[in-house]
């Protein structure tokens, strides 16, 4: 035989009760079935509203109390065709409204609701819904669990007596009907007689109860998902469901938020071995969960998440208490007097103090009581008055395979850092089947989410950017993220989820991701983008795994950097300005991300695509030292010498550069040295000598007149060079040789200028817009290790942007 429990949800609807009628009957074709129900979905939560109304005097709990009658009313009418059955089961339920409606009166009239009272008003839930499905399984047989669910007081609690209660049910289902019907939750004081309730998700315990006392095959439990997940699907989109767990792992998560099934619900079965499987009675397909004794073996070290929001943790410190033999029974015992129930302990080795988690509701009363029962202590100053601190949450990670798998607890609180989560409190059993931590309320989200991906529980792993600046570069950025999304998808199990965007005018944000298709012209009817809105809305997203890709020139964005970091948001950008300004923020730059576990990558910075920042680090982590390095590292400038000519003018070279992508938007920045200075100050730090742009030599081939006054007139000045350009160009054409804009580093000195090349120098021949970087290294004397390839335009910078973000993935 089978027990089968069916929720609040499941009776909460025609629809779900008609899918209940169904599965039940299903079932009764191949064995006897015993069938607990709930009340109707957020019945109970009304029966108890409407006599707190009631007790306060409140006139409105009469039309609470005709709603609930009405709403039953309509149930029955709707799924009960049988006209006899329909008015047998109206006379049940009148009768039970008439009694309920004389309660609610009386509690109104004389102003008293005491826990007797309460605990037969809520019983009424259960006592109307199982009576409707009883009718409307025919043949089934109605039981009031009353007769044979006792409990008895103790500590101020009502406790089931399960010899007593186990015998009863026994007798009571011998023999057993097909199908038997049980309200689900209430139960009767065995001393006083009165009706009395196994708290709330109470129907669960019921089920339980039945199905050990009788020994059933399975105990299934139907709700309205599919079964246990591997997180909370509101938070995690990529949870799901847990195939099996074992009765300790259903205790962990369920004690510690998961609210599948009623914690105490777990213990009669578990000792009968009797697996517990948890449906979904809108899915009934679904495999659901099988909790049982023993489950299969997986490669993932913890099985699921779990949390409790409403977190409030208290700490009980002093002097006195080292060494003291009997502190933490006063702490418990106290608590326990008072009801507090306490799912959170730490205590640190030098038992100098003791920390407590509890629910937030309880905090005041539980300060109050401990304050007073070490009220002494405290006034002689051995002990500190309670500490407490609200507005927390605690997490559970949960799994039987922690057990004895080193570098668990260590990879927890590794994630955890390096995403900015300050842990407040943590727990270990000696069992190893969970490790429990608080942190700030705040932070539970991205908590969630970082643990679940970093504990291979998402099918993929998840990266969430926000773009800064969408002209040349940022546009091909988000073009070259959309055309290989699924293929990384796919192949790498990584997910890039733009989660920002922000032009120079315009920002728009979405945790959940911005369609790629659309982005542009949803950003023409944004919010305002200023660099402290920009900064402000990601630290409020506060979102896990996140990279912020800067694709600009702007240095107010670039001095973003530092707080983004400080939060834990990685950085990879194409803007120079950052690694390029002075050198102490630049190291602490450097230093905040190495310290705070995330990355700052710049590869771009130099040489569009190119792996020059990259290999130089290889270098020195190698234990090689950079000695000089002579580099072309303008692709633009380049570009424009390579296109001057006695028939192409100075000034249209540049335009050209221009119009083609490979200046800056301002093409002064190039003409300047501006560029290539930056450029050289980052690589000269890169090889490990520390570099300002003041340092750098600068001999420059444009007067400095062109560099002032507004860009119109800069484009309307430089056709007065053209004359002399062509002229020197014509004499260097005779001479077999090129012009190139370099720079160098020897030994940390540095300077930038125009040299003319012949043929025998690697230079020579450097096409178009590439670049190239000599690096001559303690191993590469004698010949230099040589770097060349396109170091300027939109798509390879991109695809360099691209390649640093694929990094952070570690893909």
């Amino acid at each position: 035989m089978k027990v089968l429990k069916f929720g609040g949800t499941s009776v909460g609807s025609v629809k779900s009760i008609l899918c209940l009628k169904r599965i039940v009957e299903n079932e009764a074709k191949r064995q006897p079935v015993i069938v607990v129900v709930s009340a109707l979905g957020g019945i109970t939560d009304k029966l108890i509203s409407t006599a707190q109304m009631a007790v306060a005097g409140n006139e409105k709990w009469r039309n609470e109390f005709e709603e609930m009658t009405v709403r039953h009313h309509q149930m029955i009418d709707t799924i009960i065709r049988d006209t006899a059955a329909r008015e047998q089961l109206f006379n049940i339920v009148d009768t039970l409204f008439e009694q309920l409606r004389s309660i609610y009166t009386g509690v109104f009239l004389i102003r008293d609701l005491s826990e007797k009272t309460l605990d037969a008003i809520v019983s009424y839930g259960e006592r109307l819904s199982s009576n409707i499905v009883s009718t409307l399984i025919r043949g089934s047989k109605w039981f009031d669990s009353r007769d044979f669910i006792k409990t008895r007081r103790k500590n101020s609690k009502h406790v089931l007596d399960s010899e007593l209660t186990n015998k009863l049910v026994v007798d009571t289902f011998s023999p057993l009907p097909r199908v038997s019907l049980v309200p689900g939750f209430i139960s009767l004081d065995e001393d006083t007689g009165e009706t009395t309730n196994l708290g709330r998700g109470g129907s669960d315990y019921t089920a339980a109860i039945i199905a050990a006392a009788l020994d059933a095959e399975v105990l299934e439990i139907w709700t309205d998902v599919d079964g246990f997940m591997t997180a909370d699907p509101r938070v995690i989109k990529t949870a799901y469901t847990i195939k099996e767990l074992s009765y300790t792992e259903a205790m962990e998560l369920c004690n510690f938020g998961a609210k599948v099934i009623y914690p105490p619900t777990i213990y009669p079965v578990c000792v009968k071995n009797i697996p517990i499987k948890i449906k979904n009675t809108f899915n009934a397909e679904a495999e659901g969960t099988t909790i049982k004794q023993k489950v299969e073996k997986t490669d993932k070290p913890i099985r699921g998440i779990s949390s409790i929001s409403g977190t409030a943790l208290i700490t009980v410190a002093g002097l006195s208490m080292v060494g003291v033999i009997g502190v933490n029974r006063r702490i418990f015992t106290v608590l326990a007097n008072n009801g507090i129930s306490v799912f959170l302990v730490s205590q640190a080795s030098s038992e100098n103090s003791t920390s407590i988690g509890v629910r937030q509701q309880d905090l005041d009363a539980a300060v109050e009581v401990l304050n007073n029962e070490f009220s002494k202590e405290i006034e002689t100053g051995a002990m500190y008055p309670m500490k407490a601190e609200s507005g927390l949450a605690t997490v559970a990670i949960v799994g039987e395979n922690m057990r004895n798998t080193p570098g668990v607890a260590g990879k927890l609180f590794g994630t955890l850092g390096r995403s900015g989560i300050s842990v407040i409190a943590c727990a270990q059993g000696a069992a190893e089947t969970n490790i429990s931590f608080v942190v700030p309320e705040t932070f539970l989200r991205k908590s969630l989410n970082v643990i679940h991906d970093s504990f291979f529980l998402s099918e993929y792993t998840e990266l969430n950017l926000f773009v800064c600046g969408i002209g040349t570069v940022g546009s091909k950025l988000i073009e070259q993220i959309k055309a290989q999304a699924e293929e990384l998808r796919l192949r790498s199990r990584l997910k890039l989820r733009v989660v920002g965007i922000a032009s120079s005018k315009f920002m728009m944000f979405d945790r959940n991701g911005i369609d790629l298709e659309t982005y542009a012209e949803k950003l023409k009817d944004a919010s305002k983008c200023t660099p402290e809105n920009l900064r402000d809305e990601i630290l409020e997203m506060n979102i896990f795994n996140s990279v912020f890709v800067d694709c600009t020139a702007s240095k107010d964005v670039a001095g973003l950097y530092q707080t983004l970091l400080d939060n834990n948001v990685s950085i990879v950008t194409a803007n120079k300005i950052a690694a390029s300004s002075k050198y102490e923020k630049y190291e602490r730059l450097k230093q905040t991300a190495l310290t705070r576990g995330i990355k700052f990558k710049y590869e771009t910075n130099v040489g569009a695509g190119l792996p020059i920042i990259g290999t130089i680090n290889d270098l020195r982590n190698s234990g090689d030292h950079i000695l000089k390095i002579e580099a072309v590292l303008s692709g633009t400038l380049n570009f424009i010498f390579n296109e001057l000519g006695t028939d192409v003018p100075f000034s249209e070279t540049v335009r050209r550069a221009k119009a083609q992508g490979y200046s800056e938007p301002d093409p002064r920045i190039d003409l300047s040295g501006t560029d290539v200075v930056r450029k050289l100050v980052i690589l000269t730090r890169e090889a490990g000598y520390k570099a300002e742009q003041a340092d750098v030599e600068k001999h420059l081939f444009v007067p400095n007149s062109f560099f002032e006054g507004s860009l119109e007139e800069f484009w309307e000045n430089l056709p007065t060079l053209d004359a002399d350009f062509e002229r020197k160009s014509e004499q260097l054409a005779k001479e077999g040789k090129r012009w190139r804009f370099v720079a160098t580093m020897n030994l940390g000195k540095t300077s930038v200028g125009l040299q003319e090349v012949d043929k025998s120098h690697p230079f020579y021949n450097l096409e178009g817009s590439n670049n190239i970087v000599l690096l001559t290294t303690e191993r590469y004397k004698q010949y230099p290790m040589q770097i060349q390839g396109y170091g300027a335009g939109a798509d390879v910078t991109a695809a360099g942007v691209f390649a640093n973000i694929m990094s952070i993935a570690n893909i």
